[in-house]
This record gives structure tokens, C-alpha cells and sequence, in this order.
């Protein structure tokens, strides 16, 4: 959100006569919006899916759907332990049985263990997840089901299992929000937006991973790109360096527009968007990793075909 408010707000300093609007409803209702054709692109942090972009062709988009990665961005694990000054380490399956409720004290021997000299203390965890369907969660849960192993049993959702008993809030802000107040809570948030919060070291291979845009960006690199723009993460690596709780935003197109107005309009922006400059505006607003040189070529392979309705 920070960065597609950031992106938008320089867009149209340099293009007085475009109008973007964005409305940030997560990334389900983002999808749904411009499947049912009520909006000219979608930002989300999880790629449109097979089915979705036959949706789409039926409803809004009669051409083709376009995605590609806007956004790289590391998922932080953050929590409200004022007394701890150091970063708690965890590696996936102590993070699963966290979040699923079966370890339910910050000085459980599942923690401690892996932080020895750390006084850890005796509060109740509070898992504090998001209301709204939301591509963090589904990204946040798809690392849980791939590094986790039989720890996490819900699979990969964009709504968060009901059977678990948590606090939830709606949005990014909300879950923040909710956390920062609250001694003892546990949260997951775009890094971008976790303030003065803790945050979790992830065990990846024989080492413990703070979250960095860097860290992040190296976990993209090492993964592949599919034909339909959006890109499979190695979310279970042993890679030294590599932090794998990440997420990718894709901003989503229609490859033909009714009127030459808005083609030239939505060019324009999605080529700033992926343009250098626009990914270092992301970058000192959002503290974000930019996408690499070869996504860029792709993503304007893309862009360049977008047309008028013939």
C-alpha cells in the first residue's frame, strides 16, 4: 500500500492529466474487482490463478489477462515483548505451532531452546492474524505448508482457519495496530509496516535469517518464473542468506482497453511502475526490494502489447 500510494502520487506529479485511483481492499476483493471488469488493473500479493484469469475473460477482461511482479517484499514475524531486546530466533515448524496455538507461552522450551541467553518471559502468546482475505496470509501460509512440514496442517489459505483461536484485524494497519498494543502478541505484516516492533529470525539451512529487502530479493532470484508472469518460490530453501517468508505483488492487466485514452493511460503508469525510477520511489518509501533487470524486460514485453479494442 505504501508503495502504490508512493508510486501513484509521483505518477501523477509527472502526468498531471492521468487519474489513478486505488482502493486498498486486499487482495481478494483487488482480483474480484477487476475479474468483474469495475476496475482497469489490480495490485495483489498473490498471482492470479488459472481459473481466476478464465474468469476474467468471460467477465471483465474479454482479451487477455497480464500480471507480472511489482513488489518484493520480506513478510515480517513481529511481536510485542518490550523486555526482549534481541531478535527471537525460531526456525518454521516452532513458528507453525506458534500461529496454530499449540505453543502458547514466549519461555516454552520450543523457543528458549533456540535462544540461549535470552531471557524469554513467562507471557501468553497472542496470535494476532488478518480479518480480511488477504495475499499475506495466503503467502504467509504458504510458507508454513512448504517449511513447516506436518506442523502446519491448514495448508496455504487467504482467509485465516477459523478453528484456530486468535485476535484478528482487518488490514495490514489493523494487525500492526492490534499487535503494538498488546503484550505477548504475534502478528504477520508486510516488513514495510511493523514499526517498533520485534521481529523473528528464520531458520533457513544451519542459520538464523533476520528479514532484509536484500534477503528477500535473493529468495525471487533463486526461484522461477512461470509463462503466466507470476513466479514459484522456494519457500522450504536451505540457501545461506535467502529469507524465505516473502511476499510478491503483481499489478494485473487487460492486454486490450476500449478507448486509446485509457491504454495510453495504463501504459503509461504500469511502465512507470516497473521502470527503474519507479521501483526506487518503492523502494525509500516502502523499503521494498526491486525487481531484477530481467523481470523488467519481461513485464514491458507486456506492457508494449496492451491495445485498443479492434
Amino acid at each position: 500500500e505504501k508503495a502504490q500510494n508512493e508510486w501513484i502520487a509521483k505518477f501523477t506529479e509527472e502526468a498531471p492529466d492521468a487519474t489513478v485511483e486505488y482502493a486498498p481492499d486486499g487482495s481478494g476483493t483487488g482480483r474480484e474487482k477487476f475479474i468483474n471488469g469495475a476496475v482497469n488493473f489490480a495490485g495483489t500479493d498473490s498471482a492470479m490463478d488459472d481459473e481466476e484469469i478464465a474468469s476474467a475473460k468471460e467477465k471483465g477482461c474479454t482479451g487477455e489477462t497480464i500480471q507480472f511482479p511489482v513488489y518484493v517484499s520480506p513478510i515480517a514475524i513481529a511481536y510485542n515483548l518490550p523486555s526482549v531486546k534481541e531478535d527471537i530466533k525460531m526456525d518454521a515448524e516452532t513458528v507453525a505451532k506458534v500461529f496454530a496455538g499449540e505453543i502458547k507461552k514466549w519461555n516454552d522450551d520450543a523457543i528458549a531452546s533456540q535462544n540461549e541467553g535470552v531471557e524469554l518471559p513467562d507471557t501468553p502468546i497472542t496470535v494476532v492474524h488478518r480479518s480480511d482475505d488477504s495475499g499475506t496470509t495466503e503467502n504467509f501460509t504458504a510458507y508454513l505448508t512448504e517449511a513447516a512440514g506436518d506442523a502446519w496442517s491448514y495448508d496455504e489459505v487467504e482467509t485465516w482457519p477459523s478453528d484456530i483461536t486468535a485476535e484478528s484485524a482487518q488490514g495490514t494497519k489493523g494487525v500492526v495496530g492490534l499487535a503494538s498494543q498488546t503484550e505477548g502478541a504475534i502478528t504477520y505484516a508486510d516488513a514495510s509496516a511493523v514499526g517498533e516492533l520485534g521481529t523473528v529470525s528464520v531458520k533457513v539451512g544451519e542459520e538464523y535469517v533476520k528479514y532484509s529487502a536484500e534477503a528477500a530479493a535473493a529468495t525471487v532470484e533463486k526461484s522461477e518464473a512461470k509463462e503466466d508472469g507470476s513466479i514459484e518460490l522456494d519457500r522450504a530453501t536451505d540457501e545461506s542468506g535467502v529469507y524465505p517468508v516473502v511476499l510478491v505483488s503483481y499489478h494485473i492487466y487487460c492486454n486490450q482497453y476500449e478507448s486509446q485514452e485509457t491504454v495510453d493511460q495504463v501504459k503509461a503508469f504500469a511502465e512507470y511502475v516497473v521502470s527503474e525510477d519507479g521501483q526506487k520511489t518503492a523502494e525509500e518509501s516502502a523499503g521494498n526490494a526491486p525487481i531484477s533487470e530481467d523481470t523488467r524486460k519481461k513485464a514491458m514485453e507486456r506492457i508494449e502489447a496492451i491495445s485498443v479494442k479492434g
